[in-house]
């Protein structure tokens, strides 16, 4: 049997919670959808046929000589889609279904940037002519594929810490705490800076970072739920049997003490969220021109007459956050041990 009867009853209780349930549902399929965000916003099509033969640009660089060019380069499709050699040759271009991706700026658009939302651009342009649909949706990707690890990384370094300390105790508690409390106290955007000028803003030195300082609240949680759990019986009773206590930390204890760690992932997953969103916001995250939510921030901040910019990514920030925190409180509702108790 995979799962306990009280795991049951406890997911059972969080489907019951419609508003958790339909965020997780919600917020599930919209990072499933993002993960093939090429295929619904991009600027290189989904399907080209050229003289009987069948290209698929999306997946595959095809230089301009492949389509009659002259040049051997990157092919502009939107070029290619006008062009009326190709169009005799019984050339096709399949789009998605926004054909503008989260790097390319429309230049042929009248009047200086930011363009206001049109059939074209559905949500407008940025103050480089590229398309806010277009970064709203790349940036999602982002955003939940950095809050996601962070999530993994911080889950694992809270539960090892925590873990040993309340398991061991004695000096290596007093040792750990005071790791803790020092380490707690360094200023977070400082090192941020720091690495960043020595090595660059890249996506794993930001994740590497952020994880490094998101684990500590979860390990008071471990240490406390370790501390509780290996003085009960069944503990007690494992050691006198001769069981070697590595078997017992992995598996008798370590399974009973995840109950915190189910409830704090989804905040873990806003934190991670909030952060890189703040990172890019104050010009320390992510190295432009990635799609970001708090780059967009930034540019309404600073284009208070294009008012969709704020609008827009504000939007899109507190749905996903509160959606995320739907979810949180469901499990935690869900996984109350005062609710088990009232089950029994």
């Amino acid at each position: 049997m995979m799962f306990s009867d009280l795991t049951r009853a406890r997911f059972r209780r969080f489907r019951a919670m419609r508003r958790a349930w339909w965020s997780l549902i919600v917020l599930t399929a919209a990072f499933v959808l993002s993960l093939g965000s090429e295929l619904i916003s991009n600027d290189r099509p989904l399907l080209v046929t050229y003289q009987g033969s069948v290209h698929f640009p999306v997946f595959k660089f095809y230089p301009g000589t492949a389509f009659g060019l002259s040049q051997g380069t990157q092919t502009d499709y939107h070029a290619l889609a006008k062009d009326s050699a190709f169009r005799a040759q019984g050339g096709k271009i399949v789009f998605p279904l926004v054909k503008w991706g989260p790097y390319r700026a429309n230049l042929d658009l009248p009047g200086n940037p930011p363009h206001k939302p049109s059939a074209q651009h559905w949500l407008g342009t940025d103050n480089t002519a590229r398309d806010v649909f277009s970064r709203l949706l790349y940036g999602f990707r982002l955003c939940m594929a950095f809050a996601l690890l962070i999530t993994v990384l911080s889950a694992a370094l809270g539960i090892l810490v925590g873990g040993l300390q309340g398991w061991l105790g004695g000096k290596t508690d007093i040792l750990g705490q005071r790791f803790i409390e020092i380490w707690s106290a360094l200023p977070f955007l400082y090192v941020v800076i720091l690495l960043g000028a020595l090595y660059g803003r890249g996506f794993p030195l930001l994740v590497g970072v952020v994880a490094l300082f998101s684990w500590i609240g979860l390990s008071y949680y471990m240490r406390g739920e370790f501390y509780s759990l290996r003085n009960l019986n069944y503990v007690k009773s494992a050691r006198a049997l001769g069981i070697p206590a590595w078997r017992i930390f992995l598996r008798h204890v370590l399974p009973n003490a995840l109950t915190p760690v189910v409830t704090v992932l989804p905040f873990l997953l806003v934190s991670g969220i909030s952060a890189l969103t703040s990172l890019d916001f104050l010009g320390f995250g992510l190295q432009p021109p990635a799609p970001s939510w708090g780059e967009l921030l930034r540019q309404g901040l600073d284009n208070l007459h294009a008012p969709w910019l704020a609008i827009t990514s504000t939007t899109a920030l507190f749905i996903t956050l509160l959606l995320a925190t739907f979810v949180g409180e469901g499990l935690r509702e869900a996984f109350d041990p005062k609710a088990d108790a009232r089950v029994e």
